[in-house]
């Protein structure tokens, strides 16, 4: 430990003495002080940067970039070394390590830009924009006239972006049931839910469902999310029982609404032909969602991967999205589609008028009609006073 503690103390002053040489103008007495202060310490990252600093100013390009090495060798995630290694490689012409170099320096950077470094960063961002850019219509062409599908093309498109880091691999993790070897999609194919078409011709029926509920004297309309404050459930914490995002329930945790289910004809006549999960106290769901003027619903996973959730757009206004993984899409009314709401998910109504939605819940298609029992006999022998269920 003392012979550590010298070969830090004899660096520490020859990075002084460096310092004071550089203040009069010795660059080059500088530069040999701080080569003997990394070789004595070469686990001080500043005394690092300092060396590849003076290197740069002098054109010792090369040189300069060795000693970047060094302090990245102390903190290979260091978001100085990044940028400055970034810059240096974009000199010496080595356009793709720089880009890809500098997106590592940006995933780095801190929430706060110091002033002096704003440029440097805004051209940071620029070549690395530019780089992906050039990358991504590369990725393209190479997979040109394949002759794919349209769901194959978009598995490769979301193929292309992860590989370039526009987007990532998200995951079912549901909070309370995950059974394995589901496929995990964000969007799951149209082609797997023949019932979706009959769904979306009755678009203008369920609408008048809707209204027809909304001016009934003993419609229910609730909170969409209601749990009690000691349940370990943070992702709902600021909508829970908050009426910016309602509900009115049609069939809820499989029990019928009467009060609002009779207003709904077009509905309950539909429900019937859907492939939805029977489990006592739990499913099957069906509901109108609404969404209120500017309100966000923040990222957040379901219950089950078993399920999946079906949304049809009723009365959708401007600039409404909604989010699953990596995609997001606009809703527009008569317009269904499926997803794993396992999947982080979240929405939001940027407008100044009622967002609507129908929800109902289907199986997942990759279960069988065995597993599907199976399923339902081992969820509705969980505990059922379970404050979470049915969410």
């Amino acid at each position: 430990m003392d012979g550590q503690a010298d070969q830090s103390g004899a660096a520490a002053g020859l990075e002084a003495e460096a310092d004071r040489a550089a203040g009069r103008g010795d660059s080059t007495g500088a530069r040999s002080l701080l080569e003997r202060a990394t070789a004595a310490d070469p686990g001080r990252g500043e005394s690092w940067l300092k060396l590849a600093a003076l290197c740069r100013a002098q054109g010792d390009l090369m040189a300069a970039l060795a000693a970047v090495s060094g302090a990245l060798r102390v903190d290979p995630l260091g978001f100085m070394p990044l940028l400055l290694k970034a810059s240096l490689l974009e000199k010496l012409g080595r356009g793709d390590e720089a880009g890809e170099t500098y997106g590592y320096a940006l995933a780095q950077a801190p929430s706060a830009i110091p002033p002096h470094l704003g440029g440097m960063v805004a051209h940071a961002r620029n070549f690395h924009e530019a780089h992906v850019a050039t990358a991504a219509d590369r990725l393209a062409e190479a997979v040109a006239g394949t002759g794919l599908s349209e769901t194959e093309k978009g598995r490769l498109a979301r193929f292309r972006t992860n590989i370039l880091r526009r987007t990532r691999p998200y995951h079912c993790e549901p909070t309370h049931f995950h059974y394995p070897g589901l496929r995990e999609r964000e969007f799951h194919d149209r082609d797997l839910f023949p019932w979706l078409e009959a769904l979306e011709a009755a678009t203008a029926a369920i609408t008048e469902d809707f209204h027809r509920v909304m001016a009934a004297e003993r419609a229910e309309l609730v909170p969409y999310i209601q749990y009690p404050d000691d349940v370990p459930l943070r992702q709902w914490a600021a909508l829970n029982r908050n009426k910016a995002w309602t509900a009115i329930h049609l069939v809820q945790n499989g029990v019928t609404s009467e009060a609002n289910a009779r207003h709904c004809p077009a509905v309950m006549a539909l429900l019937g032909n859907l492939e939805q999960p029977a489990i006592p106290r739990r499913g099957p769901n069906a509901m109108f969602s609404l969404l209120a003027p500017g309100a966000h619903i923040p990222p957040h996973t379901g219950v089950a991967n078993t399920r999946l959730v079906c949304h049809l757009p009723l009365i959708v206004p401007g600039g409404c999205w909604f989010r699953v993984g990596a995609e997001t899409r606009p809703w527009e009314p008569g317009k269904a589609w499926i997803f794993d709401d396992t999947i982080e998910h979240e929405a939001l109504n940027p407008s100044d008028a009622l967002r609507v939605i129908l929800i109902v819940d289907t199986w997942h298609p990759d279960l069988s009609a065995a597993e599907r029992a199976a399923v339902a006999a081992v969820m509705a022998a969980t505990d059922p006073t379970d404050a979470t269920e049915g969410l």
